[in-house]
């Protein structure tokens, strides 16, 4: 009941106690009524200064700990991470997303202190990148995994690819050969291990012409080339599902844990309190419903630590 309902009922009570009372003087029952409304006003004051204090100390409790700047790729990373913002900002973090649409701007910008942690990049990867560019990046969370897939072009029957059929892939290391040896088109060299390249290709029995290409670039040459292999975000983009792929990594196998996608920091950041904050965040509940709701298998949440 609000303050006025109250006030109204009160002043009510009042003046039909003072018609009830008969014999009671006018002076006395306006007396009574100036006093009743005195005591409420008194009430509503007490009220409004505690509900005040609440309001203070509510905001006490997720009082500003600063800001965590994140790089990350569109799809599907800087959409979980907005969907994370409200989540951090109970926690008393501002999460300040900065978009990049490749692989490499994000590590760069870590690795400099510009940024405070970048979302865009499997355990792999980073570990190549490190070792390629003598970078100093390092894991503070695992968060999920994406089946990278092999999708149509101009062919769209493995069973029935052609002889030097063309099958761009993504040109980084960790990623170039990996879907095609998995769906038996090829061998690689098993000393190559997960840096593999065409170069490391042992046998060819189709005589697949590969065709590297940066990440980002391969969903937009699928009318060009016979198949194409996407990491997941990237088929997202494009407006592709997993249900358009012709092979898809199995979610159980084992390989595709060494593919867990993960928040990263510059060593030494990988107990932040904000990092940490929102690794915490990025694995919880919450986000992994929002995870298996929106992206219905072509993003799968990582249960693991």
């Amino acid at each position: 009941m609000n303050a006025k309902k109250t006030l109204s009922m009160t002043l009510a009570a009042a003046m039909a106690a003072g018609l009830l009372a008969g014999c009671g003087s006018s002076t006395d029952t306006a007396a009574e009524a100036e006093s009743t409304v005195a005591a409420v006003e008194s009430t509503e004051v007490a009220e409004a200064e505690s509900t005040e204090a609440e309001s203070t100390e509510t905001a006490a409790e997720v009082e500003s700990k600063g800001t965590i700047t994140v790089a990350a790729t569109p799809v599907p990373h800087a959409e979980i991470l907005e969907a994370a913002k409200d989540l951090m900002a109970a926690e008393g973090w501002d999460l300040e997303i900065v978009e990049f649409t490749d692989y490499v701007q994000p590590n760069e910008v870590v690795e400099s202190g510009d940024v405070d942690a970048n979302y865009f990049q499997h355990v792999n990867y980073l570990n190549s990148y490190n070792e390629e560019k003598g970078t100093h990046l390092a894991i503070a969370g695992k968060i999920h995994y994406e089946p990278l897939g092999l999708y149509p072009g101009k062919q769209s029957d493995l069973d029935a690819i052609t002889d030097g059929a063309e099958i761009a892939v993504p040109n980084d290391t960790t990623n170039c050969a990996r879907a095609l040896e998995a769906e038996g088109l090829i061998k690689l060299d098993p000393e190559a291990g997960i840096t593999a390249t065409e170069n490391d290709i042992v046998e060819n029995p189709h005589n697949i012409k590969i065709v590297p290409l940066a990440a980002e670039q391969v969903a937009r040459t699928l009318e060009d080339v016979d198949f194409g292999v996407i990491n997941g975000n990237y088929a997202m983009e494009a407006g592709l599902t997993s249900a358009d792929a012709v092979a898809l990594e199995s979610a159980d196998s084992e390989a595709i844990q060494q593919y867990v996608n993960v928040v990263a920091v510059k060593e030494g950041n990988e107990n932040n309190e904000g990092v940490q904050a929102l690794v915490k965040i990025l694995k919880s509940d919450e986000i992994k419903d929002f995870i298996n709701e929106n992206y219905k298998g072509s993003v799968v949440p990582y249960d693991g630590e």
